[in-house]
């Protein structure tokens, strides 16, 4: 699939750099909740964030430690029509940064993460958010962190409000607010249609498991999955219903995959995708082309856990001669095929 377009206008910086920049949609929402009079952005890269924080703030002070990226951050602020931006060069920590810095509105850091972990830590960015609260704690009480999308909520050793965010149906950041930007303990939102699911405090109904499909089929935000809110979703998704359309039930088809089934159909914005059942049957790729030939179906996901090697020959062989214009995701659960029809999105 090709990758979509991250920025209206393309950044100026290196190959590595301009690939790990915060997404234009994510940029522009975390600016718009970070609004503020004046705003220190810690570790600006190339300045992919600074820019939309330099459109929603009165001023704005970016500290980056690597000359050639912050004179990449200077020039996506002038490609913006930006000049309300410090540029500071230096060790985020260091005193004689942290004094060319007045008191602010808000400090964000999007500190250094390793590339791969076998388990994400807080431990492992750098700067440390205790670094950075204790260094700029006379700068303000409120403060932002970029911390990895795959840690779970109890992973974060912080009294702040966690919020998980998708773009596109995968999840992609996770931020840490502090002080007065404290709003919520867990939060998911779902980018780019802005929609949100806040964690409730009061009791919330008993998540049951089932084994049996029912008629259709639910995939939540990888975001809702992330922020542990699952019985926030489902209790939202009984209200929607009302009491005589029956129960949601959580369906796991593998350790990466989760799903809701029912006999309701709703629309909830916090869905990814809602299906129709289709066919339950056993995994034979052959057998179910002939299926789907009858069907009007013309694409097929696969969401099985399939060997990298054997992916596109099953897929092959799944979508061979279909020339329908439905699609529909093919889900496994222990050898059993599960197609589901996408109904819409919303």
């Amino acid at each position: 699939m090709a990758r979509k377009k991250q920025f209206e206008k393309p950044l100026h910086g290196d190959k590595e750099s301009v690939r790990f920049a915060t997404p234009e949609p994510i940029a522009r929402y975390r600016a718009q909740r970070l609004k503020c009079g004046t705003l220190a952005d810690i570790s600006c890269g190339i300045g992919g964030q600074t820019v939309f924080f330099a459109q929603q703030c009165e001023f704005v002070y970016a500290v980056e430690i690597d000359p050639k990226k912050i004179e990449y951050a200077k020039k996506n602020c002038e490609m913006y029509g930006l000049d309300n931006v410090k540029f500071i060069c230096g060790d985020a920590l260091d005193p004689k940064v942290i004094e060319q810095i007045p008191a602010v509105d808000v400090v964000f850091s999007d500190p250094f993460r390793p590339a791969e972990e076998d388990k994400r830590q807080v431990s492992s960015l750098e700067p440390g958010i205790p670094n950075v609260l204790s260094a700029y704690g006379e700068k303000t009480k409120n403060f932002a962190f970029e911390a990895p999308p795959q840690m779970p909520p109890e992973r974060i050793p912080f009294d702040c409000e966690k919020e998980y965010i998708s773009l596109d149906g995968q999840l992609n950041r996770l931020t840490l607010y502090f002080g007065d930007l404290k709003q919520n303990e867990r939060l998911a939102v779902a980018l780019p249609a802005g929609e949100g699911l806040v964690s409730q405090y009061g009791p919330l109904p008993e998540i049951r498991e089932t084994e049996k499909m029912k008629l259709f089929v639910y995939e939540p935000e990888p975001s809702v999955i992330a922020a542990e809110l699952l019985p926030e979703l489902i209790e939202s998704m009984m209200q929607m219903a009302g009491p005589l359309m029956g129960a949601f039930e959580l369906f796991r088809v593998d350790k990466k995959r989760l799903l809701i089934t029912s006999e309701a159909l709703i629309k909830q914005p916090m869905i990814k995708n809602h299906y129709l059942i289709q066919k339950i049957c056993p995994f034979d790729p052959r057998e179910i082309n002939k299926f789907l030939k009858d069907k009007n179906i013309g694409n097929v996901v696969l969401r099985a856990g399939v060997k990298p090697e054997d992916y596109w020959e099953v897929r092959n062989e799944v979508e061979k001669g279909l020339e329908g214009n439905k699609t529909v995701h093919l889900f496994v659960k222990d050898g059993v095929a599960i197609l589901c029809e996408v109904l819409f999105k919303v």
